[in-house]
């Protein structure tokens, strides 16, 4: 049974950091592309960011660029989402997901997800 477990979300304040953790089971994420995800109240969820699993190129949405960056520990099984000056519109539940498909950036390539964990970033 595949579980994808997210940790490491919170509340903070603008211009703060934080690291998000992906703990995959069941599968390994060596061989999927890993996305991030977030989904803010009353909006549609959004493409945060991805790594492919074959050459580890990165994909991030425009708003996040230059803020966010994504990684992965294959030894740990574990995919991050580390998160520095944030702003209030970051705030959002955050989903992981995996995918075999490369280049994925959109949530219906992802095969599998988490149950998701809530940024607050406060003014």
């Amino acid at each position: 049974q595949v579980q994808l477990v997210e940790s490491g979300g919170g509340l903070v304040q603008a211009g703060d950091s934080l690291t998000l953790s992906c703990a995959a089971s069941g599968l390994a994420l060596s061989v999927y592309t890993m996305g991030w995800f977030r989904q803010a109240p009353g909006k549609d969820r959004e493409f945060v960011s991805a790594e492919d699993w074959n050459d580890g190129k990165t994909y991030y949405a425009d708003s996040v660029k230059g803020r966010f960056t994504i990684s992965r520990d294959s030894a740990k099984n574990t995919v991050y989402l580390q998160m520095d000056s944030l702003v209030p519109t970051d705030t959002a539940v955050y989903y992981c997901a995996a995918s075999k498909i490369i280049t994925a950036t959109r949530d219906s390539l992802y095969h599998y997800w988490g149950q998701g964990t809530q940024v607050t970033v406060s003014a």
